[in-house]
């Protein structure tokens, strides 16, 4: 035993039973049971997978909102991974946070999940490499990273509940292995899911011991997903913290149980050793305290990792526009209303946006740059700008909210600078609260009518003026919490306005009474509706715009009804008349470059219409900078496809994110994503690794060194940069066996590597193809890895569809 944990069995042996239960079933939202008698403070958690909110979820206390993961994996560059990691891990430093859940490394198995913007690929081999990167990159600098949610929370639809059914190969080969790379990156926690695998829900799963602990050595701490722990079940098995806390299913019961010998005290006992060694990991036990950080310029680099995932789709020699056009039409309401970030439990407020508007007027200051909504994207109400609203108490901009208790008198207030707002931990008295108020004052822009309103799952009243204008309890559709306390529904009602006439707004919010599985959280959003009175209309101003510009940029994209925590998506179509608006614009202006800002796979039907398509992700709050970035051509789309985009949802091979009987069945084994397409006639609008630049290459076999007995193969590649400026490649290596005994994919990913070269250069690129990458899984009580004897054919290129080079590898 090393001295370390000679010393955290020392501080065990100094605590009681009902301190160690305290420590292990958690303190509240977001952070564990403090024991000062041994010299342990308590440690903070966060959501944070594209940044750092805190304890918190508060506009005074704003986050820097980097690129989704899809985005960011899109850079296919594990060294971009590792600086995000980092650039996290200052954020959850600056916040005083220890442990950011995150990042999301389950697979995009359909593109119907609705949450896929939050986790990187379809691929385990890329998705594997860029987490253990993050990885790395957060704990190099203090902060715990926990990938999540292990394993097969790949959808959304019953997520709580629903029973997952995977073959033993399928599970090893894809669905655990981005976690084991994240365990062999000395990932010092992981998050278990709701879901169930073969019949047991995951906190109690006999996989979070094999091959989590017993085979791969993990030795960190497994936090549940909030209220993931439901039963004592859980206690004897590789669960280690249940949040938040305190607990039901452990705290009182968990000691009770112990006392009387039905959960045996060295299962918490292991428990409690396991968060000491996080604890001390972290800089929460004894004096020694966080250690040091060198944080480069977050804002810089949230631009940086969005121009290094902006992929080029379609490029008929419209870009980069080096000498800037004399007029823009930009068209879209995602290009005023940017989404940076999917929905849920990963959001942060970023102190600022830069929309694709702002970045486009900003970058062509000597254009002259048109607006046009177009269509509506955005579904129900939006948080009113603050430059429009006076806290009628301060006189300050934004509202005063005040809490009531039963009786109506105020027992708590705060002055906030927004009105969309969601309680979720931190001082506010939700729990003693009966009715939550909001006021402000109101200044209108203009003489018309808004669709005033409140976007929430309580009962709301709205009077303007003193008069009550509404008084509705929106209806909430599905089952799931999370979803609709999240994004829950609207309700609205029109108020005729005077352009500089202010008014008052008072929105009165009842909050259910008694022990219920929201008691001490809480979301409201005071909010303004779309004007969608005249659909026709908004796409014929977009029209005229267009055809009086000499370019046009739409920027179409989804909603938070669309992807987000909480739901799977109904279908992949662009929400609203977006295709329609394209395709008019379109026929306008031959020069319509059209940027889509959704986190993962939406239909294009339009794609072969115009000049140009430039897929930029959620792009973080940097979004409009990063695009007049690539549009300009000061930058490179650096991009290739983390996943593949379907020509039509009918052509996909696996689509089912719906339980039947409680079950999900993964049919399809180890076929998903481009493995299944490969298998099918139909082919993708656009194939896995695809991606356009500003310049021209070339490669050639340079080699393969190396053998598959040591485990250390490279195949060389002469990369040629045969254009006119500098830029960026991905080399990417695929494996195939045709003659294999095993059911294998048509071919499969195995290494691949960015290489940037100046123009007309040439640089030889080395990727590393370890044997265990062309091994499959031997199932059965001693189960184990197994490299097939004979040739594999390794093809190398651009895409999974564009390999020009080949080679043989003998194992």
């Amino acid at each position: 035993m090393s001295t370390a944990s000679a010393h955290l069995v020392e501080l065990l042996q100094r605590l009681s039973l009902e301190e160690k239960v305290a420590l292990v079933s958690g303190a509240d939202f977001w952070t564990t049971t403090p024991l000062p008698s041994i010299g342990l403070r308590a440690m903070t958690l966060s959501d944070g997978p594209a940044g750092v909110r805190g304890p918190v979820w508060d506009e005074r206390s704003p986050s820097l909102n980097l690129p989704s993961a899809t985005a960011l994996a899109a850079s296919w560059d594990p060294e971009l991974a590792h600086r995000y990691g980092a650039a996290a891990a200052a954020e959850a430093r600056r916040k005083d946070v220890d442990v950011v859940l995150g990042p999301t490394i389950n697979l995009h198995r359909s593109p119907l999940g609705g949450r896929h913007f939050e986790a990187f690929s379809e691929d385990p081999q890329l998705t594997g490499a860029l987490a253990a990167a993050y990885v790395r990159g957060l704990q190099e600098n203090g902060v715990a990273a926990t990938p999540k949610h292990y394993v097969a929370n790949d959808s959304e639809t019953d997520r709580f509940t629903v029973d997952v059914h995977v073959d033993e190969r399928a599970l090893r080969e894809l669905y655990l292995l981005p976690f084991e790379h994240a365990v062999g990156a000395g990932a010092w926690a992981i998050m278990s899911a709701y879901n169930s695998v073969d019949g047991v829900t995951m906190s109690e799963n006999e996989l979070l011991e094999q091959p989590l602990n017993s085979e791969w050595g993990f030795d960190g701490v497994v936090v549940s997903d909030w209220t993931g722990v439901r039963s004592l079940g859980s206690a004897p098995a590789a669960q280690d913290l249940a949040m938040p806390g305190p607990a039901p299913a452990w705290s009182e019961q968990l000691i009770a149980a112990v006392r009387d010998g039905r959960v045996d005290e060295a299962d918490v006992d292991r428990k409690v050793l396991r968060l000491l060694h996080l604890a001390e990991r972290v800089g929460a036990l004894g004096d020694e305290g966080p250690r040091p950080i060198d944080a480069e310029d977050g804002i810089a680099f949230t631009r940086l990792a969005e121009t290094e995932g902006t992929v080029l789709l379609r490029n008929e020699g419209e870009l980069p526009w080096s000498a800037g056009p004399a007029s823009i039409a930009v068209i879209g309401h995602n290009a005023r209303e940017a989404r940076t970030q999917g929905g849920g439990s990963a959001t942060v407020i970023p102190e600022s946006i830069v929309s694709p508007l702002d970045g486009i007027r900003s970058r062509f200051a000597d254009a002259d740059v048109s607006y046009s909504v177009g269509a509506i994207v955005q579904e129900g109400v939006a948080e009113i700008p603050l430059a429009q609203i006076v806290n009628p108490v301060t006189g300050e901009p934004g509202v005063r909210v005040a809490f009531l208790d039963a009786g109506g008198t105020e027992i708590f207030h705060e002055d906030r600078r927004a009105t969309a707002l969601v309680w979720f931990g931190g001082d506010v008295p939700i729990a003693a609260s009966s009715t939550i108020v909001l006021e402000t004052v109101y200044t209108p822009e203009a003489d018309d009518e808004v669709r005033l309103g409140f976007a929430t799952s309580q009962r709301g009243r709205i009077l303007v003026d003193g008069e009550l204008l509404l008084d509705q309890q929106p209806v909430i559709t599905g089952t799931d919490l999370g979803a609709a306390f999240l994004n829950p529904p609207s309700a609205t009602v029109i108020v005729p306005t005077r352009a500089g006439v202010p008014f008052t707004i008072r929105a009165e919010f009842s909050l259910p009474e008694g022990d219920h599985a929201l008691a001490g959280v809480a979301s409201v959003t005071l909010g303004i509706a779309p004007d969608d009175r005249d659909p026709d209309g908004l796409i014929a101003s977009a029209v005229e715009a267009a055809r009086a510009a000499e370019v046009a940029v739409v920027v179409v994209g989804t909603n938070s009804r669309v992807e987000s925590e909480g739901y799977d998506r109904e279908n992949l179509d662009l929400p609203g008349r977006q295709d329609e608006l394209v395709r008019a614009v379109a026929a306008a202006n031959p020069r319509t470059v059209v940027v889509v800002n959704a986190g993962s796979p939406v239909l294009l039907p339009w794609r072969d219409e115009v000049a140009a398509i430039v897929l930029g992700y959620f792009g973080g709050q940097e979004f409009g900078s990063a695009l007049a970035d690539v549009l300009s051509g000061d930058a490179e789309p650096g991009g290739r496809l983390p996943s593949t985009w379907p020509a039509a949802l009918t052509d996909v091979p696996v689509l089912d994110v719906t339980p039947r009987e409680g079950a999900l069945h993964y049919a399809e084994g180890i076929h998903i994503g481009y493995r299944a397409w490969l298998r099918g006639e139909a082919e993708p609008a656009w194939p896995f690794g695809f991606g356009l630049g500003y310049t021209s290459w070339s490669l050639e076999a340079a080699g393969t060194r190396g053998g598959l007995v040591a485990d250390d193969a490279v195949v060389a590649v002469t990369v040629r940069n045969a254009g006119d400026r500098a830029g960026k490649q991905v080399v990417q290596v695929y494996a195939e066996r045709g003659d294999s005994v095993v059911d294998r994919p048509v071919r499969w990913l195995v290494g691949s590597t960015v290489v940037r070269v100046e123009a007309g250069e040439t640089v030889e690129a080395h990727v590393p193809v370890p044997a265990r990458a062309l091994s499959h899984w031997l199932g059965g009580r001693d189960g184990a890895w197994a490299l097939e004897s004979g040739a594999f054919t390794l093809r190398i290129g651009t895409s999974v569809a564009d390999l020009p080079i080949s080679t043989e590898l003998e194992a």
